[in-house]
């Protein structure tokens, strides 16, 4: 028997892709997991690997904890967001059930607020992963992979716009908008400054083309600033491809800070809905850039921009890679780590990188001119 891996929420835009990747493995004895059987069971048939097991669980119920151990999962994926303003119930029931853990948490007070569970994780002899996504798994991979040619760094900003036609479900875009016109906390010139989700827009280049991103919140500000003390600024920006849709959402972020809009996250699978009537717009490219900015081991200035083109509708396959690289290599035995902690340090960038095989992905780095 494989190691026996429930994933939760795996009826989602992240989940089924999890499962679908996951799946004809014979390391893995696979159990899709979410709140209704019928969207279960189509993707169950859609996969086609007839060893595939599902399951209703409700994380929000209040005999989850007993439910989930009646499953005695090995592992458990947690892709059942949005992450904002959830406890740690998931992961707690998982150390009662004798299990290890992985989420694709961006919420930035869950993942940073993670290693509260270490103590409890050790003494159980249990690994909890959280962030095991774009944000911070990939992000940090990123960063710890270019800091090999810098003598100092002074700045990372990085960036993500995926395509129009690239599928979102409404935990993703409940996400966005928890934070969007609200203040965030940004590492700025050396010190924490405020800024607003969505606003403090520019155009990113990508190798996509060039498009708007704003500001938001991600587990990243809290995080990269204490994993990378000489770096005085730390900035995320993020946005949509089509003009129309982020200034309409920039506008939303408006209304919000100026307190005309006070929830503006309950309207998600409304507004997710919405966005899908110019879903034919655009294009299914997307991009992803991390930039470091310093000085080289010679003290001369140096910007690397390390890049990813995401095409074919393959965007989502980035942030679900890092779990799928991390749950492969818990099935061959070479994750040895133990407590609980944010997704950093634990994937290599080149090991998440080929994890990208088989997709439209492409990444690289490339040197940026400087002015001296």
């Amino acid at each position: 028997m494989g190691l026996r891996v429930v994933v939760l929420g795996a009826a989602g835009v992240f989940g089924s892709r999890i499962a679908a990747r996951l799946a004809h493995d014979e390391r893995f004895e696979l159990l899709l997991a979410g709140r209704r059987a019928s969207p279960l069971e189509d993707l169950r048939t859609s996969i086609g690997d007839a060893r595939l097991c599902t399951c209703t669980l409700d994380t929000a119920a209040a005999d989850f904890p007993a439910a989930l151990a009646a499953l005695r999962p090995q592992l458990v994926i947690h892709a059942a967001g949005p992450f904002q303003g959830q406890d740690y119930g998931v992961a707690e029931a998982c150390i009662d059930a004798g299990s290890d853990y992985i989420d694709l948490a961006d919420g930035r007070d869950f993942a940073s607020g993670f290693s509260r569970l270490d103590e409890r994780a050790r003494g159980a002899g249990r690994l909890l992963v959280s962030g095991a996504s774009s944000v911070p798994a990939l992000s940090s991979a990123v960063v710890d992979a270019l800091l090999a040619g810098f003598g100092a760094i002074e700045s990372i900003e990085h960036a993500i716009n995926p395509g129009n036609r690239t599928p979102r479900g409404d935990a993703t875009v409940a996400s966005i908008l928890g934070y969007c016109g609200r203040p965030i906390r940004l590492w700025r010139n050396g010190r924490w400054e405020s800024a607003h989700g969505w606003m403090d827009s520019r155009r990113q280049w990508f190798r996509c083309g060039r498009r708007r991103v704003g500001v938001c919140d991600i587990p990243d500000l809290e995080l990269f600033p204490a994993r990378y003390p000489q770096a005085r600024t730390v900035v995320f920006r993020a946005g949509l491809e089509l003009p129309l849709l982020q200034w309409a959402t920039w506008g939303m972020g408006m209304l919000v800070r100026l307190g005309i809009i006070h929830d503006l996250a309950r309207h998600a699978p409304r507004l997710r809905r919405m966005s899908e009537w110019f879903v034919r717009f655009g294009s299914d490219a997307g991009g992803m850039a991390v930039e470091l900015r310093g000085t080289d081991r010679q003290g001369r200035p140096l910007h690397l921009r390390w890049w990813l083109d995401a095409d074919a509708g393959d965007g989502p396959q980035v942030p679900v890679t890092p779990a799928i690289v991390l749950t492969r290599r818990w099935a061959d035995g070479l994750v040895e780590a133990r407590g609980a902690m944010p997704c950093m340090g634990l994937l290599t960038l080149d090991q998440i990188v080929e994890g990208f095989d088989g997709f439209a992905l492409r990444a690289g780095v490339e040197a940026m001119p400087v002015s001296r």
